[in-house]
Order: C-alpha cells, then structure tokens, then sequence
C-alpha cells in the first residue's frame, strides 16, 4: 500500500514534485494551508509530509521556523530541489496576446526580467500551480501563469516559455517529517542534526553556546533566529550541524550548548542529500 505524503498547495506544486522524487508511488495529499500539511501527519492522515524549508534566492520559507517546534513532528529526511519556471496560458494563447501573468510572489519576484522584457502585468496569488488552475477555468487569453511544467500537464495549459526564472542556481530545500523519530544509524557517511534552542539571558550566552562547536571541529551549516511569542527578550535559534548526536565532538559540542541554554531540542537527525555535495568545500 503506497504511503501517504502531505504538502502545501496544489496539484502541480513544487512541493508534490519533491514528493514524488522521494517516494514515486505515493499518494499525495495537498493542503490548503502549512498547518494543515503538519495536522495531516499529526493526525495519521499523511504518513510524511513534504515541506519546502529554504529557497537559495528568497532565503527561509516564512512560517515554518515558527511552526515545525511547536508540531511535535520530526525531521527524517531531506530533498533539494531545482526550481524551474514555466510560462503557461490557455491553449489558442500566445506571447502578444498575454496582459497579465499571476503567480506566489517568490515566483514574480524570480522571473523579474521576463516580466518586464515581455511588458506584463505581474499579479500575486497564493500560489503556482493554483495559478495554473485558475487560469486554466478563466477562458481569458490575456492572462497567463508562472508555475512548474507539471501544472500545463494538470491544467491543460501550453507553455510558451520554458526556464523563465533570472538564476538558474535557483533550489528549494525540502524537509520530510514524521509523527514518529527516524534517526539516521550512526556512521551513515554525511549525517545532518536539526535542532532549536534558546540561549540563557546573559552576556556572551551565545558567543559561549557556539563556542563547543567550533572546540570541537563541528560544521554549523545553518543558524537562524526567530523572536518566541513576540517577546524581543526571547529569542529562538534553529540550527543544522553535520554529523550525529552520538558522534564524541558533536555530542560534546551538544553538552556545551545545553549548558549555556534554557531550552534545546533535537528535531531530526537524517542522512544529508546528494545535492550538498555540489556546495561543499574542496577536500570534504
């Protein structure tokens, strides 16, 4: 019986096109909202969920940091993506006879150049392929989408430019989430560990609280903040370090920042994807 994947948005969504690279016989669920995608693991209705994290060029995806701690989810896995935008409209529809091109405001603000090269009257929308449908049931030649190709196949749209997008660098990270923990064996080759915490209010606190990381040889690859409960006091880190909780230097490096912290919790501990390797240094 195939597993059961959840995501945010549409038919024809990135995010369903990152489900199916990473279980291609599943059955996908889409939800309307990021909250319903995490409820539907929560709940038994999705086995996984696919949940887009970081855009190379729009930085991290609004909402997530704040939602992911607070899941009670875990992190078992990760999917790099390579965004490729296409432009669609109507069949009979061509390059003169679009006005208006609508799409997620990442994807406007992606596809700057040919907006403006063809002269088009950008629209934001809440997301692609949603805006592929709805063009799609407008019977309005004037009107075209930014969305991935798998939408013109959903929607019954043509494509009239294909990889329209400014930076072809432009990748979306994935992370894959469980109701239950599914930590990676220890030794497996490139291991990742997500985590959140919330240093002590005191001086230096997280100047010390990093300090075990770098003692210890450890890869910081990612460390963000966000603010807790609006409160300019508290605020919360999430980070992603290289290498397993077991491991002696992160282990250590992980009993140092506990002690500097008023809280700290490991969301994932999962085997790093293939596409790191394109960013690593030379010699790693």
């Amino acid at each position: 019986m195939p597993v059961t994947v959840s995501y945010q948005g549409e038919p024809g969504a990135f995010s369903s096109q990152a489900a199916l690279a990473v279980f291609p016989d599943c059955e996908l669920l889409p939800c309307a909202t990021f909250e319903d995608a995490l409820a539907a693991v929560s709940d038994g209705g999705a086995r996984y969920g696919m949940i887009p994290i970081d855009n190379s060029i729009a930085g991290r995806v609004a909402d997530i940091h704040h939602l992911l701690p607070n899941s009670g989810l875990h992190i078992i896995g990760e999917h790099f993506l390579p965004i490729r935008f296409h432009l669609m409209a109507l069949k009979g529809a061509t390059l003169a006879t679009l006005k208006t091109v609508q799409s997620h405001i990442h994807a406007l603000g992606q596809c700057r150049k040919i907006i403006r090269k063809l002269g088009l009257k950008a629209e934001v929308a809440a997301d692609t392929a949603g805006s592929a449908r709805q063009v799609s049931q407008s019977g309005d030649l004037t009107r075209g989408a930014i969305a991935p190709h798998i939408a013109a196949e959903v929607y019954g749209l043509d494509i009239l430019m294909e990889d329209i997008e400014d930076e072809k660098h432009n990748t979306t990270r994935f992370v894959i989430l469980s109701k239950y923990p599914e930590y990676a064996r220890v030794g497996t080759a490139r291991t990742v560990t997500t985590l959140i915490f919330q240093v002590r209010n005191i001086p230096a606190a997280l100047y010390k609280a990093m300090g075990g990381f770098a003692t210890n040889g450890v890869n910081m690859t990612k460390l963000e903040s966000y603010m807790v409960d609006g409160q300019f006091s508290a605020t919360m880190f999430y980070a992603d370090v290289e290498g397993h909780p077991d491991d002696p230097a992160l282990r250590r490096a992980l009993d140092e920042l506990a002690f500097f912290s008023k809280e700290m919790k490991i969301l994932g501990v999962y085997p790093a994807h293939a596409f790191r390797e394109t960013f690593a240094e030379p010699g790693e």
